[in-house]
């Protein structure tokens, strides 16, 4: 009699689940035709957007993020160079990759070394503050923007921890459309939701 034993491996939370085409070895290969390279870049920015969503990163610096498991696979041997890297990013921040990288600092003779990593939109981080402001009856209420990214309020809240620049071009998108005020000094500034 033969007994078969099922093992159900739990992650935890800070465990991240590649997925089947990051075991793949031509996944790492930047494919020579257009529709196949397309068709890749989908998937590569698919993979950079979950991974940075669950690790709850805002940017990457891709001298560092190379070393990292997003674009090594030790088991197979096999990595993105950093050329290949940024050809990625590039084409997350073009039309076909919906805008979803976006430079940081480029241009002016500064190479493409950082990218804020657009898993929520700009947008979409506004949005979803105003949402939680309406939703806890804080509209016509100062906060500050120390409460709104670091509050114990906040925390079971996506845009708890939200890097602080992103948070200022969220709430700067939201007093372009009339629903918040921001005010006050650099370091201590307030927002008012209407």
């Amino acid at each position: 009699m033969t007994t078969t034993t099922t093992t159900t491996s739990i992650s935890s939370p800070l465990t991240f689940v590649f997925p089947p085409s990051h075991s793949f070895p031509p996944f790492w290969t930047l494919q020579p035709t257009l529709s196949t390279r397309a068709a890749q870049f989908r998937k590569w920015s698919a993979l950079i957007l979950a991974y940075c969503q669950h690790q709850r990163l805002f940017s990457l610096t891709l001298t560092d993020a190379i070393q990292t498991p997003l674009f090594h696979n030790g088991a197979l041997h096999k990595r993105l160079t950093l050329g290949e890297a940024r050809e990625v990013i590039d084409w997350m921040c073009s039309k076909d990759g919906d805008g979803r990288a976006e430079w940081i600092g480029a241009g002016e003779g500064r190479g493409k070394e950082r990218a804020w990593i657009w898993w929520r939109s700009v947008e979409e981080w506004g949005e979803g503050i105003r949402e939680w402001v309406e939703a806890t009856g804080q509209k016509n209420t100062v906060l500050t923007l120390y409460e709104l990214t670091e509050g114990e309020s906040t925390v079971d809240q996506d845009f708890h921890g939200l890097d602080p620049e992103v948070l200022q071009r969220a709430l700067a998108g939201l007093v372009k459309r009339g629903k918040a005020q921001v005010f006050g000094s650099a370091d201590e500034q307030g927002v008012k939701f209407f």
